[in-house]
């Protein structure tokens, strides 16, 4: 029963926005599962929901992935407008960003999660990307100017 009341957790936060346990357990008894505010309370828990913010200007649940994707989003147009010049070095990439910026471009390149990224250490307006080794230092540096351009 836990498993099917989950997936149609899953499915009703798809396809609407929902801002309260209570607007989830209402919709989740429109479609014929009988739960408690308590019982949806650790459902979210379980599946590790979180609030993240909606088109309209209020919260929404929605899972891991989605809010990390709207993050990761937010943090690609931080990066591309805040980045001046990029120069690499052996396994090392130094990209120059508008001042008090480098930090938000640091947690853009670091929300990446990319194979070939081993960290980022930001200053003010500097931001150093230590990269696997030095033959992936071009194809991140592509990766990060296709960024720019979108």
């Amino acid at each position: 029963m836990k498993s099917v009341r989950h997936a149609m957790i899953l499915d009703v936060i798809e396809s609407m926005d929902i801002e309260t346990q209570e607007e989830l357990a209402d919709e989740l008894r429109a479609r014929g599962i009988v739960v408690t505010q308590a019982t949806v309370s650790r459902d979210i828990k379980e599946l590790r929901l979180l609030k993240v913010l909606s088109d309209n200007g209020g919260y929404k649940y929605a899972t891991v992935d989605k809010a990390e994707k709207g993050l990761s989003e937010r943090f690609i147009r931080i990066f591309s407008e805040s980045t001046l010049s990029m120069q690499s070095a052996e396994n090392l990439i130094v990209i120059k960003t508008l001042s008090g910026s480098a930090n938000a471009a640091g947690e853009a390149v670091d929300s990446l999660r990319w194979s070939e990224i081993v960290g980022s250490l930001a200053g003010d307006n500097t931001l150093l990307v230590i990269v696997k080794d030095k033959e992936h230092v071009q194809s991140v540096m592509d990766k990060f100017n296709a960024m720019m351009k979108k």
